[in-house]
C-alpha cells in the first residue's frame, strides 16, 4: 500500500486489470450493453491512475501493458465487437478497421513532434538572474497543448466508440461514421496545431548557441565565488540555507547547481544561478575568474569541479552536528574546511579521517543571525515546547532518530505534562522518505497532536481564550491571504505557467523584488503565529514557517544528534536530546559534544521532567551557564559577526588561489620548456 499510494488507486488498478477480461467477454457474448458498460469502466480507471500518477500505471508500462497498448487492445475488441454482432461484411466495419488504423498510425508522428518540442526546449543548461537576452528563446507551445499529449491523443477515440456503439444499438451506420470522422479529424487537427511551434523561428536556440550565451555572460559577470551543489530536490534545503550568506559575501557571488529539479525548489535570491547537469558542459564552461567554490554536501558530482585547479575547494556543509557525516574522510579532497567553532575541528581531530588541522577555518554559522536569544522566561502563559526529531537515516541505525523509539512518548508526556505546554512538531523533510515504520509512527503522533489540540479547544479555560482572541486570528487570517497573494504575484505563480526555458529567459534579478518578498515573508511569519492560539498544539510541515522561526516561537526543544540541535543552541533556550541507542548518559556526553548542556532522554522520555521546570522557571535552570559556553565552543564567539569571519575567510581563500595562479603562470613562462603541458587549460580541459 505504501507503494501505491492509497486504496482508492488499488481500487481502480483492480478495476481497470479486470475490466479489460470484461470487455473481450462482451465482445465475444457479444453484449452491447455489458461492453458499453465494461469500456467505460476501463477508461475511467485508466484515467483516475494517470492523474493521480500512480505508481501502479509505471508498473503496467513494464509489463507491456502501458497505455498505448491498452488503447490499442480496446480498439481491436471493438473490431471483434462488430464482427461478431454480424456486421463483418458491410462497409461500416471495413471503415471503423481503417479510421482505428489510421487513427493509430497518427501516434507516431503525434509523438514525434511532442517529443522533438519538448527536447528543443529544453537547454542545456537553466538559469535564474542571467541575461540571456542575445540567445533565442521564444514562447513555449500552449501548456495544454504538450501537457499529458499521449493521454489527449489516444483519449480521442471515445468519439469513436460512442459513435460505433450508438451505431449498433439504433442501426444506423451514420453514427459509426460520424465518430470515426470525429475522431480521425481531431486527430489531424492536433497534429496541425504542433506543426507550426517545429518551425525553426519557435525552436529554442541549438544547445552550442545556449552554451555560447552563458559562456559570454560569465566573462561579463566574472564570477569570483561559487556554491556549488548537487542532490536530489528533497535536499534543497542544504543549498537553500546558504541563498543569503551568498548574496551578502563580497564579491560576485554565483550559485551552481547540477540536477534540474532542485532550481523550482530554491529559495528567493537575487544571486545568479546556473544549473548544469551534464559534466562535459560544465568543463567547456568559463569559470576561469571564480577563485573560491564552496560545497555544501559531499556528494559525487562535486568531482567534476574539484578537478579545477584555478579555484580553491571548502566544504561547508549544510549544519554543524556530531553525526558521522560532519567528520566525512571525502572531506580531505577539499583545500579548506569551514567549521561553526572550535567543537569542528576538535571532532575532525578525534575522528583522525586525515583533516589536518591547520586546513580548518573557524566562520560560525551566518545564517543563525535571525534567531533569537532566550529572555529567561516563558513568551507566552504557557511555554511551548518545540519537537523536531529528526529523519530515519540511510541505514537502522536506532541512534539516527528519536521517532522510532521515542517519539510518541515524548508527544505523550508533553501532552499530558502536569503544567500544560503547547507542543509543536516539525518533523525532518526526509522522515518516512526510506522507513515505512517512521513513515506510520510520524501519522500516529501526527494525529495525537491533532486530537489532543482538539480536546484542548473544548476545555472552558481555551474556549474563554479562543473567544477573547478571535478577532485577531480572523484579522491575522486575512492578512496571511493577502501576503500570500501578493507572494504568488511576485512569483508569477498567479500567472500563466512558464516552461524552463521562459522561466529562464524572462527570470532577471530583481533585488528590490527581492526585498520585498524578503519583508512579506517576515510579516507572513508574524501573521501565521497570530492566527492561531499560543495555546494550540501544532503540526508544521514544508518549508513554512521555517525551522528559525519555531526555534523563536519555542520556550524548549526537544530533539536528536542533528544539527538542528548545534543551532538551537544559538537561542541559549533550555534543550533536551534523546540517547535512542541507550548508550547510556555518560557515553552519549563523551560522544557528542551538542549535549554537553542538554537534558538526556531515555526512550521512555522520563526524563522531561528535568526540562520543563528549567522552560518555566529560570531559577530551576541549573544549566543556563553550560549552555553559554557550549554555544561559544560550538558557533564561535558572537564577535566579530559570523557573516564577517565567513566573509574574511573567502577572501583570504581567494587571495591564495590568486597568488597560486599568478605563481604558475610566472613560473611556465620562466621555465616553458621543463613544464611542458601544466597549464591550467590543459589540467582543466
Amino acid at each position: 500500500m505504501a507503494r501505491v499510494g492509497s486504496g482508492s488507486e488499488l481500487a481502480a488498478a483492480l478495476l481497470l486489470m479486470l475490466g479489460f477480461p470484461c470487455v473481450m467477454v462482451a465482445a465475444i457474448i457479444p453484449n452491447l450493453w455489458f461492453f458499453a458498460v465494461a469500456v467505460a469502466v476501463t477508461y475511467l480507471s485508466d484515467q483516475f491512475l494517470h492523474q493521480r500518477s500512480s505508481y501502479l500505471v509505471n508498473r503496467l508500462a513494464k509489463v507491456r501493458a502501458g497505455l498505448s497498448i491498452r488503447f490499442l487492445v480496446r480498439q481491436l475488441l471493438l473490431v471483434l465487437l462488430l464482427a461478431r454482432m454480424g456486421y463483418a461484411e458491410e462497409a461500416v466495419f471495413y471503415v471503423t478497421v481503417a479510421c482505428l488504423l489510421g487513427f493509430y498510425g497518427l501516434q507516431a508522428p503525434h509523438g514525434a513532434m511532442v517529443t522533438l518540442i519538448r527536447l528543443r526546449r529544453k537547454l542545456p543548461v537553466v538559469t535564474r538572474n542571467i541575461d540571456l537576452s542575445g540567445v533565442r528563446i521564444p514562447d513555449a507551445p500552449p501548456r495544454w497543448l504538450l501537457d499529458r499529449s499521449a493521454e489527449k491523443m489516444l483519449h480521442l477515440d471515445v468519439f469513436s466508440f460512442i459513435g460505433v456503439l450508438i451505431a449498433i444499438a439504433t442501426d444506423a451506420n451514420v453514427f459509426a461514421y460520424a465518430g470515426l470522422g470525429l475522431t480521425v479529424g481531431l486527430a489531424l487537427v492536433y497534429l496541425a496545431m504542433l506543426l507550426p511551434h517545429l518551425r525553426p523561428g519557435r525552436l529554442v536556440a541549438s544547445p552550442d548557441q545556449v552554451l555560447a550565451g552563458v559562456d559570454a555572460w560569465l566573462r561579463e559577470y566574472k564570477p569570483t565565488v561559487m556554491l556549488y551543489f548537487s542532490g536530489s530536490k528533497e535536499s534543497a534545503y542544504q543549498v537553500n540555507m546558504w541563498l543569503e550568506t551568498m548574496a551578502k559575501v563580497n564579491g560576485r557571488p554565483l550559485i551552481f547547481l547540477r540536477e534540474r529539479n532542485i532550481v523550482p525548489q530554491l529559495g528567493t535570491t537575487s544571486v545568479p544561478v546556473v544549473c548544469v547537469p551534464g559534466g562535459v558542459h560544465l568543463m567547456n564552461l568559463d569559470l576561469s575568474t571564480v577563485r573560491v567554490a564552496l560545497y555544501a554536501a559531499n556528494v559525487g558530482k562535486n568531482i567534476h569541479m574539484l578537478r579545477v585547479p584555478t579555484m580553491k575547494h571548502v566544504f561547508i556543509g549544510h549544519g554543524d552536528s556530531d553525526k558521522l557525516a560532519s567528520v566525512n574522510p571525502y572531506s580531505k579532497v577539499y583545500d579548506e574546511v569551514w567549521t561553526a567553532g572550535r567543537a569542528g575541528r576538535d571532532r575532525y581531530a578525534l575522528a583522525d579521517v586525515g583533516v589536518r588541522s591547520e586546513d580548518i577555518v573557524e566562520v560560525g554559522r551566518p545564517q543563525l543571525a535571525p534567531i533569537k536569544p532566550w529572555t529567561g522566561a516563558p513568551q507566552k502563559p504557557i511555554p511551548t515546547v518545540l519537537y523536531a526529531p529528526t529523519w530515519e537515516g540511510w541505514d537502522d541505525n536506532p541512534g539516527n532518530t528519536s521517532l522510532l523509539l521515542a517519539g510518541e512518548n515524548i508527544v505523550k508526556r508533553l501532552l499530558n505534562a502536569e503544567q500544560p505546554v503547547r507542543v509543536l512538531y516539525k518533523p525532518h523533510p526526509f522522515t518516512g522518505t526510506r522507513s515505512a515504520k517512521a513513515k506510520a509512527v510520524d501519522a500516529r503522533i501526527t494525529e495525537m497532536i491533532e486530537q489532543a489540540a482538539a480536546a484542548r479547544a473544548s476545555e472552558p479555560r481555551w474556549v474563554e481564550e479562543a473567544a477573547a482572541h478571535a478577532a485577531d486570528q480572523a484579522a491575522a487570517r486575512a492578512e496571511l491571504q493577502r501576503i500570500e497573494a501578493r507572494l504568488a504575484e511576485l512569483s508569477g505563480a498567479s500567472s500563466i505557467a512558464r516552461d524552463e526555458a521562459e522561466e529562464a529567459r524572462d527570470s532577471i534579478a530583481d533585488p528590490a523584488r527581492e526585498a520585498e518578498i524578503v519583508s512579506l515573508k517576515n510579516e507572513w511569519n508574524a501573521a501565521y503565529w497570530r492566527s492561531f492560539g499560543w495555546w494550540e498544539h501544532k503540526v508544521i510541515t514544508g518549508p513554512e514557517p521555517r525551522l528559525y522561526d519555531c526555534f523563536n516561537e519555542s520556550d524548549g526543544m526537544v530533539s536528536d544528534i542533528s544539527s538542528v540541535v548545534s543551532d538551537y543552541i544559538a537561542s541559549g533556550k533550555p534543550y533536551a536530546v534523546t540517547d535512542s541507542a541507550g548508550l547510556g548518559e555518560a557515553e552519549f556526553r563523551r560522544q557528542n559534544t551538542a549535549v554537553r548542556a542538554a537534558v538526556i532522554l531515555s526512550n521512555s522520555a522520563a526524563e522531561l521532567d528535568e526540562l520543563l521546570p528549567a522552560v518555566t522557571d529560570r531559577a530551576r535552570d541549573t544549566r543556563a551557564e553550560a549552555r553559554h559556553e557550549l554555544k561559544e565552543y560550538l558557533l564561535g564567539p558572537d564577535e566579530p559577526t559570523s557573516m564577517e569571519q565567513f566573509d574574511a575567510a573567502v577572501q583570504a581563500l581567494a587571495a591564495k588561489a590568486e597568488a597560486r595562479n599568478v605563481g604558475l603562470q610566472q613560473r611556465l613562462a620562466v621555465e616553458p620548456e621543463q613544464a611542458p603541458g601544466l597549464d591550467d587549460s590543459t589540467v582543466s580541459g
